[in-house]
């Protein structure tokens, strides 16, 4: 294997997302009503593991359907983008895409951008190793905020890239703010190649979201372990079941944590009370078609390049700029 050349140095960027932060947000959210907790405090390590063991399960379509779509299309993608090119990922998750994506682009450098800053590194430097010939330059951040990039990039065009239906897990609302900031960040010149799931049957949806081996389920339950780790929470795990649900109105599924009895926890040494059956929701995943997702990335101020959708029109790729 060549050794990397000059230019395709590796530098990690922590910016430090703020604990102290995270303790407000996670605690406003238990005490509304109805509780809840943001789907970005699933991926610390133990939950970025159990989300890669997620993506194998026979029920979870998303992920095959996706590959499969990358295997059909990306030689089209590459020939759509120019070779300048900084590849940016909005999570850095399972490394079987990202890998597909830089052998087909051979971009000048890739930057990772993640909370969990010992999952991002790991996956980071795995790939540097790999990847001798791309700069590699990881962001410990919360990119469901504004965030700056490596200046080492800046003369670069960038690719966003946002696989998995991750879109889905913000309403609607915030996944327009969150386009926005990722219109801001990659600049007028820049693209963005993001997965995209698609409405379909109840049935279908469900089961994506409650295998049958119950690896969604300790996936939804281990972010209360993440509370006791990083926040001094006391969660009793076995007091909660998973409970996922289609929701027609919102075209989302829905992901809770039901307490089974009264009970009190404490974060951050700070007390919240649970009643026995009271809900915690903790994700969305919605599901478009295709004209309401282009209405919503329009008008963040992006416009259709191209779509790749499989047979069934069960999930959809889309190249945007």
């Amino acid at each position: 294997m060549q050794k990397p050349s000059p230019e395709a140095e590796y530098a990690f960027h922590d910016l430090k997302p703020d604990t102290l932060a995270m303790a407000a947000e996670v605690l406003a959210g238990l005490r509304s009503t109805p509780k809840h907790i943001s789907p970005k405090y699933f991926y610390d390590a133990e939950g970025s593991a159990l989300f890669e063991q997620i993506t194998d399960l026979p029920e979870y379509y998303l992920t095959r359907t996706e590959m499969a779509l990358f295997d059909a299309h990306l030689p089209a993608i590459a020939q759509l983008l120019p070779k300048q090119l900084c590849v940016v990922e909005y999570g850095s998750g399972s490394s079987l895409k990202i890998r597909k994506l830089l052998e087909s682009l051979t971009p000048r450098a890739y930057v990772p951008v993640d909370i969990s800053a010992e999952h991002l590194e790991h996956n980071a430097k795995t790939l540097h190793a790999d990847f001798p010939q791309i700069a590699v330059y990881p962001v410990g951040a919360d990119f469901t905020q504004p965030f700056e990039l490596p200046r080492a990039v800046a003369d670069l065009t960038k690719l966003a890239f946002f696989p998995g239906s991750s879109i889905g897990n913000f309403d609607p609302q915030d996944a327009a703010a969150f386009l926005r900031n990722v219109r801001h960040t990659i600049g007028a010149e820049g693209a963005l190649l993001i997965g995209v799931d698609r409405k379909k049957s109840v049935d279908v949806l469900e089961q994506a979201y409650d295998d049958a081996a119950g690896v969604t389920a300790r996936f939804n339950l281990n972010v209360l372990a993440h509370f006791n780790e990083s926040l001094a929470a006391d969660f009793n795990l076995a007091a909660f079941e998973h409970v996922a649900r289609y929701n027609k109105d919102a075209g989302c599924i829905q992901m809770f944590l039901r307490s089974g009895v009264d009970q009190q926890v404490t974060i951050a040494g700070e007390r919240v009370t649970l009643q026995a059956n009271e809900e915690v929701h903790t994700e969305n995943s919605y599901k478009y078609h295709p004209e309401e997702f282009l209405d919503l990335a329009g008008g963040a101020g992006f416009t259709e390049v191209s779509r790749w959708s499989d047979a069934r029109d069960w999930f959809t790729l889309y190249l945007l700029n």
